[in-house]
């Protein structure tokens, strides 16, 4: 049985109690929300905090504004993806929210956790009896692992054993979708309160992958206002139906004028790099969305994906597959069914009838 070590426990009621906590504790602490991550990687220690501060109880970061825009961060992926007020501009968030693991987890997990959600690698998400016995990681370089917000410039990356960098992938859902639409994201300290493009949370680094300060906590979610002409969604892809983190994730939200012509568009790729990784979309600005704009723009889009093998299938499958699953997500977003672009996307890339979207 894989069991924690052990760790001091607080419970604030209060965003500036949290806040002082995390001040005076430093490097040694770390936040608990829903748990769905965060405690599986202190069974397998790759995590190392002496102190955990729970947020269950901090009732304000579990409400969302009337018009739906809001989103305290310790709202679960549940009650997101079930969220009426959520406008149909931003059904990308509620499509995210819903394809994150199981029923169970999602009641349980929140869109701040995923939204930090640690980063992932075939050699870093094992047991430390595992880790240990290929002499460790970069990321996690002891038997004790370290905390999320203190990397350690140590060890070797497995997966480019001549790199001075740590390679593991962001596997969010809820990032790719809500970049696409524009969110901003707001973080509390005990020096203060500030906020900032949700993109702007992520570095291109599988160690230290959060531009958050360690003793800042991340409190609410704000989406712009919904205006005519945009709508968006979230693709997915796995092995399973469910359970699995993405192989790949495409965040797309476009705003068409009533002729059809594009007028703004964004496209994030998640689970092809260390960070979600938003897509130049100049290209597709200024004409319509013709198969031949829509195959161009996703075969330039594939370009920076640059997945390495460290998760699930081969790299050079999941970097072709980027092509067609944006092109697929466009098509959707132009207003074809649904699954039939599934299915052009599927033929596409060749991919075979188990895995999931």
């Amino acid at each position: 049985m894989m069991r924690c070590r052990p760790f001091r426990y607080h419970a604030p009621r209060t965003v500036a109690e949290a806040a002082k906590i995390l001040r005076g504790e430093g490097p040694d602490a770390m936040v608990l929300a829903g748990g769905t991550d965060v405690i599986p990687n202190l069974k397998r220690k790759q995590f190392a905090p002496r102190t955990l501060v729970a947020l269950r109880r901090i009732g304000e970061l579990r409400t969302a504004s009337d018009d739906g825009l809001t989103l305290g961060a310790a709202t679960t992926l549940d009650a997101i993806a079930r969220h009426a007020a959520l406008p149909e501009a931003h059904r990308a968030a509620r499509i995210a929210a819903s394809k994150v693991a199981t029923p169970q987890i999602r009641n349980r997990g929140t869109i701040g956790g995923n939204l930090c959600l640690d980063t992932r690698c075939t050699y870093y998400d094992q047991s430390a009896e595992w880790r240990q016995a290929i002499d460790f990681c970069k990321k996690a370089p002891g038997p004790h692992g370290t905390a999320i917000e203190t990397p350690v410039e140590q060890g070797i990356c497995w997966v480019a054993p001549g790199s001075p960098r740590c390679w593991a992938v962001s596997s969010t859902d809820a990032a790719p979708a809500l970049i696409a639409l524009g969110a901003e994201v707001t973080l509390v300290s005990a020096d203060g309160e500030r906020t900032i493009p949700l993109t702007d949370l992520y570095a291109d680094d599988g160690m230290a992958f959060l531009t958050k300060k360690r003793d800042e906590l991340l409190t609410a979610v704000r989406l712009p206002a919904a205006v005519e002409g945009w709508r968006s969604t979230y693709w997915k892809l796995r092995r399973r139906g469910a359970f699995d983190f993405p192989i790949l994730g495409v965040g797309a939200a476009l705003k068409l004028d009533a002729g059809g012509t594009v007028e703004a568009a964004r496209v994030v790729l998640g689970a092809v790099a260390s960070r979600p990784l938003p897509v130049d979309t100049s290209g597709l600005v200024g004409g319509p969305l013709s198969d031949e704009a829509i195959d161009a723009f996703a075969a330039k889009a594939a370009g920076p994906a640059k997945p390495l093998d460290n998760t699930d299938f081969t790299l050079h499958w999941r970097k072709r597959v980027v092509r067609a699953w944006v092109a697929g997500a466009l098509r959707e977003l132009r207003g074809d069914d649904s699954e039939e672009a599934s299915l052009l996307s599927r033929s596409a890339a060749r991919i075979p009838e188990p895995l999931s979207v």
